[in-house]
């Protein structure tokens, strides 16, 4: 096993370790009211619940028959409040008023709780002999016919596909690439930040296997600071999308000074979702 390959499998533990053994310090809230929390649902074939944060944009509550794009995001916990967070949130409410001002975009984001100690294995949906029995297509299972349903039904959505991204990091980076590929029909749009290949690499007979509708949009990203596995995936991932990807729908971003963290994945997502809606092009961070 390579130094390289046991600090992946580290910053992969180190969140399930980590709450295990320590208890979690108090850290003041920094969610904005445009973000509540759903009553747990429950998770079919899984026998567990999970908890939905939901991120509404600045004029939902005054727009009269608007519908807006949804973006489904793992990992809930880290998305919204530094209190939940593992290791500091991304800033996805800020992140987003911040588009609505500048892009005048806004979309819905629905974040849905990691299952901690069941991460592994729940954003997965191949066998893994250190990690266990998969629980990936169950957990697409809950994504696709309990919450999407649910957020249709009770909030002001565009449920097609071209309105509906899924975006996650790490394992939610392989868990988002999967559901592109398994349910092209519910999501036209991904955000593959940091991808852990490594850990099933059946992935890529998948995508070899399923060319998806010339709808779909791919962001792939590494950070240079990940390691020399994680870049040489995601540019062997990248060529391989590209031979039945039109170049416009997919773009790979290697930051070389990134490293394997919620910093660099906060950073990086406001230009996901500029380069995923089409929008035009803000700030520093720019999709090219």
């Amino acid at each position: 096993m390579s130094i390289t390959y046991r600090l992946m499998l580290l910053a992969l533990l180190l969140p399930i370790l980590l709450a295990a053994c320590a208890p979690t310090p108090t850290r003041r809230h920094t969610v904005g009211p445009s973000v509540h929390v759903l009553a747990p649902l429950a998770m079919p074939g899984l026998e567990r619940t999970r908890t939905v944060r939901i991120y509404l944009p600045p004029s939902y509550a005054t727009a009269a028959d608007r519908r807006y794009p949804v973006i489904y995001m793992h990992d809930g916990q880290n998305l919204f409040d530094d209190a939940t967070a593992f290791a500091g949130e991304w800033g996805v409410d800020e992140s987003m008023d911040k588009l609505a001002q500048i892009c005048a975009f806004e979309a819905i984001v629905v974040g849905i709780d990691n299952g901690g100690e069941k991460r592994m294995t729940e954003l997965n949906a191949w066998p893994n002999e250190r990690f266990g029995a998969p629980e990936g297509e169950q957990y697409l299972g809950f994504v696709v016919d309990v919450v999407k349903p649910y957020i249709d039904l009770h909030y002001w959505t565009e449920p097609g596909p071209a309105n509906t991204a899924i975006i996650g990091s790490s394992m939610g980076g392989l868990a988002s690439h999967h559901a592109l590929h398994t349910r092209p029909d519910v999501f036209g749009l991904a955000g593959v930040l940091s991808p852990a290949y490594w850990v099933a690499p059946p992935i890529f007979d998948e995508v070899s296997a399923k060319t998806l509708p010339a709808v779909a949009r791919v962001y792939l990203y590494a950070g240079g600071k990940e390691g020399a596995e994680m870049t040489t995936d995601a540019r062997r991932m990248h060529e391989l999308l590209a031979k039945t990807t039109a170049p416009d729908h997919l773009l790979l971003h290697i930051v070389e000074a990134a490293e394997h963290n919620e910093a660099a994945w906060r950073a990086e997502f406001p230009a996901v979702v500029v380069w995923l809606f089409g929008l035009k092009t803000i700030g520093p961070q720019r999709a090219e």
